[in-house]
């Protein structure tokens, strides 16, 4: 200190607590905001991945569909796709691929296809998690019919606090 001079006095130690609680404060907020919005953005990646993989699923099926069934399935039966094809000796080989629910709780659960032929597979695959069924919600619940010769869809996903609805139509593809 040069001479003459003295320390800081307490108006200007409260004015700089005050300026450091302030950036302080403003550094806390932006952190949280930061993280809240990462949470977030992650919540509707993972719900907008899944309704995008069940859509993919049901459509690769949906195209080579001869019969669609979206009525009368019992539960937790969502749809049947049944086709054939015909392998090098020209023979029929039969398909069949069911969506069904799996591990429903809360109207959110588990999309899984079975898929059985007559060549002889018989596999299951967990297609989407966190898809929403509940029949009573009829503005978000996820649905399928069919009108001769589309297959509309409706997908939605719920995760955490984001929920994602996509409307699919799909149609057979034309055999030549």
């Amino acid at each position: 200190m040069r001479r003459g001079e003295r320390g800081a006095t307490i108006i200007e130690l409260v004015v700089a607590i005050t300026i450091m609680a302030l950036v302080s404060g403003a550094a806390t907020a932006a952190t949280f905001q930061v993280f809240k919005c990462t949470e977030r953005n992650s919540e509707y990646m993972t719900a907008l991945n899944q309704v995008q993989n069940a859509a993919y699923w049901i459509s690769h099926d949906a195209q080579m569909a001869q019969s669609i069934t979206t009525e009368n399935l019992t539960s937790p039966d969502f749809l049947v796709l049944n086709w054939t094809e015909w392998d090098a000796e020209d023979n029929p080989v039969y398909h069949s691929a069911t969506y069904f629910w799996e591990d429903l709780s809360g109207g959110i659960g588990k999309l899984k296809r079975s898929h059985w032929s007559s060549a002889g597979v018989n596999e299951q695959t967990l297609v989407a998690r966190h898809i929403y069924y509940d029949p009573t919600d009829l503005d978000y619940t996820s649905e399928a019919s069919y009108q001769n010769p589309v297959l509309t869809l409706q997908i939605t996903a719920l995760s955490g606090e984001s929920r994602e609805t996509r409307e699919y139509q799909i149609s057979r593809r034309p055999n030549f």
